[in-house]
Formats: structure tokens, C-alpha cells, sequence
């Protein structure tokens, strides 16, 4: 299968200024890049990342861009409001553990990680317009919408500094053509104006020709909510932000048309072996074959073998029927980290004290009502619960005792 023909069966194409697709088939050096706005990308940035991983198989040279110098500025593109600017120390923070993430999802990939604001530390204003914004047209920049929504009626008005934003994004691709050779740069969708302001200075000032491809952006069909930082209940890469256990309870619990995508975005399986996955899925739903398997392989990429092996573990526990007992330390760690934990004692304090029921007389109701189970055996009446134990409370509370 040819890149142009992966790309496709993935569902990763949304716009590009190769007239025929087929020309994305020949190597060339490319560029990505993410800012520092926070210190972890979410499974919104994984997305393209992803598709870049196909990219790199497929011959071409990657360039992976933090950006330092457009992050002090910040994307205005679909903000409604200016943007609070970040602090330099809290940038450099982010940066680095951009870069740290890039060398978790490109692991065992070629690639070269570069900072814009390397090349735009030195840069002198008056330089700058000269050689470069001589070439950039306003009325252009002005016809952006989210351009036009800020500075029309009821808008709240834009920055120069934002304004300017796309200008700067633009000159990384020339300064990465100059230094690096990037013909093409990869992005979301929402980068594409932001892109074709480099393809316009490549071909200005060095009578050469550029591309840009991008990717739809990923889109929750149930909610219409897309997988990004700025939406409420962002994942995150980042486990103290979204611990592996959240991180992969997420992927497991999305429905079956969304999960029928996601499998080939966020994941390297082959061609064949998700068409036989969904096929045996449609078979027998319950079993939820596609979303386990999404599940296990875009955890694995993020944290792991060993910490989505453990998450596994700590969920058969949960959900499954596997012993509490037979989990390692760390796995009971794991599990510690998303549940109430209690030392051992009596049942009915034990139910008190985590807040699971709110009184000795209420813990003994769902106890007579057989709805409290220790280590998956029914109670009938309180009882001293020893450590390594796990309590249930109907189908999804529990309680760890330890």
C-alpha cells in the first residue's frame, strides 16, 4: 500500500495543495510542529502524529518543531478572545516536555527535534518587515475568519502580536526550506492558513514550490466535541494529567462507530487486521473487540508495554474477574491512584469512613440487599476485611484495602 493509499484508508486527508495526491508518495523533508501552550500535547496532537509516524515509514525525513517563539504569541485561529500571554520560564518548562513526547511517540523513528525560537532570538524588526513582510499580503491575512470575527461588529478586536501570528508561522517554513530543505509541512486542519502563508513566501522569495497536507481534525461523532486541550475533559499524554488508568478507560469506553475510526488513526495496525477486528466486532458486539484492542495499542504508544500491561490488570480487577490478589505492587499502585483506599477494619466502617455510604445504617441496608461484595464474594452481614481486598459497591464503586 502506497503512503497516498494509507493515508486515505485512515481517513488522515483533508486538504492539501498537491493537485495529484500520489506526489505526497515521493520522499521529501517535512516539518510538524506543536506550541507550547501547555506542558503536554493531548490525543488531539496524537492524531497527526500518528499520521506522520506513516510518513517516516514510508521514506520521508521528519523535522518535529517546538515552538518557542510562536508560543509567546499564541495561535489566535478560533480563539474568541486575546490569548493571556505565558511567561518565558513556564514556556521553556512546556517545551521541554513537548520534546520529551515526541521522543516517547517517534521512539524507534528518525527524526530531528527544532526550536523556532532559535532562528527568531537574533531576528531585528526592522530586518524583518524588510525581508519579510514586504512579501506578505495583509489583505490575505485580513480575509482569515477568525480575522474577520474578531475585528467585526460584536468581536472583541485583535492583538498586532496575534495578528501577526500567521506571518511568523510562515517564515518557520521558509527559514526550514533554507536551512533544512522542508518542502512540505504537515498539520490540522486548523493550521492550514497559518501553512499556506509559508508555500506563498517559499514561492515569492525563492521561486520554489512547497506543499502543505493536513488532517481533519478529530471529532467525537456522538458529543461533536473535538479531541483537543481547550475542550473540557481533554486527555492528555502527560499520566499526571491523565493517569494511564483514565487514559486507557477512555479508548475502551467510546462507542462502536467512533472507536470503528479511531482504530485506524491512533493506531499501526495493519489494513487486514482491522477489517477482520471490526468484522469479528460487528459479530459479536458485547465483546467489544475493536475498542479493547484500541484500547491496548494507543496506551502501549503513550506509556508503555509494562504500564498499559498493569492498567489491563487493574481493569480485569475492576471489571473482569480477576483477583485483587494476584497484583503486583505496582499494580496496586495503579489501582490506589483511581479508587478510595482504606486500611483494614470492619465492613460497615470501612463503607463510612471512604464515603461510599453515608452512615453505619445505610452500609447495613446495601449489605442486607446483597449489593456489597468483598474480593467478588456477596456479604451478608458486616465482616472484618483484611488488607489486599477490594470492596464493591453495586457495579462501579469500589473501595481498596490495603
Amino acid at each position: 500500500m502506497t503512503l497516498s493509499e494509507e493515508l486515505q484508508w485512515r481517513g488522515f486527508i483533508n486538504q492539501s495543495t498537491f493537485k495529484n495526491l500520489d506526489d505526497i508518495n515521493e520522499p521529501r523533508t517535512f516539518y510538524w510542529g506543536v506550541d507550547p501552550s501547555a506542558d503536554s500535547m493531548t490525543i488531539g496532537n496524537l492524531a497527526p502524529a500518528m499520521m506522520i509516524r506513516h510518513f517516516i515509514k514510508n521514506g520521508h525525513k521528519a523535522i518535529l518543531l517546538v515552538g518557542g517563539a510562536t508560543g509567546m504569541i499564541g495561535d489566535p485561529d478560533g480563539k474568541k478572545q486575546e490569548r493571556h500571554l505565558k511567561s518565558t520560564e513556564e514556556i521553556d518548562r512546556n517545551k521541554k516536555a513537548i520534546a520529551e513526547q515526541y521522543r516517547t511517540i517517534f521512539a524507534g523513528s528518525s527524526f530531528e527535534i527544532v526550536d523556532n525560537y532559535d532562528w527568531f532570538k537574533n531576528i531585528h524588526y526592522l530586518d524583518f518587515l524588510r525581508d519579510i513582510g514586504k512579501y506578505v499580503s495583509m489583505t490575505q491575512m485580513l480575509d482569515r475568519d477568525f480575522v474577520q470575527n474578531r475585528i467585526g461588529e460584536g468581536g472583541d478586536g485583535i492583538s498586532y502580536a496575534e495578528f501577526s501570528y500567521s506571518l511568523i508561522q510562515g517564515y518557520d517554513f521558509l527559514h526550514l526550506y533554507r536551512s533544512m530543505g522542508a518542502t512540505l509541512q504537515v498539520a490540522g486542519a486548523d493550521q492550514w492558513g497559518n501553512s499556506i502563508s509559508g508555500v506563498q513566501l517559499i514561492r515569492r522569495l525563492e521561486s520554489a514550490e512547497s506543499h502543505v497536507f493536513t488532517a481533519p481534525l478529530i471529532v467525537n461523532k456522538q458529543t461533536g466535541v473535538k479531541f483537543g486541550k481547550s475542550e473540557g475533559g481533554a486527555i492528555w499524554l502527560d499520566p499526571q494529567k491523565t493517569s494511564p488508568y483514565k487514559f486507557y478507560q477512555f479508548w475502551l469506553n467510546v462507542d462502536d462507530e467512533t472507536a470503528f475510526d479511531l482504530i485506524k488513526i491512533y493506531t499501526l495496525l495493519d489494513k487486514q487486521t482491522v477489517e477482520q477486528m471490526i468484522h469479528d466486532h460487528k459479530q459479536s458486539p458485547g465483546s467489544r473487540i475493536v475498542q479493547k484492542n484500541l484500547a491496548k495499542e494507543v496506551t502501549q504508544i503513550v506509556h508503555g508495554t509494562g504500564r498499559t500491561m498493569s492498567v489491563m490488570r487493574v481493569t480485569s480487577v475492576l471489571f473482569g474477574a480477576e483477583l485483587v490478589e494476584n497484583l503486583s505492587e505496582s499494580d496496586i499502585d495503579e489501582l490506589a491512584a483511581e479508587i478510595p483506599v482504606s486500611s483494614p477494619g470492619e465492613l460497615t466502617d470501612i463503607l463510612v469512613q471512604t464515603g461510599v455510604c453515608s452512615g453505619v445504617n445505610d452500609a447495613r441496608r446495601f449489605i442486607d440487599a446483597g449489593a456489597i461484595s468483598v474480593n467478588g464474594e456477596k456479604q451478608t452481614e458486616s465482616t472484618v476485611v483484611s488488607s489486599r481486598s477490594l470492596i464493591k459497591k453495586g457495579k462501579n464503586t469500589f473501595v481498596l484495602v490495603r
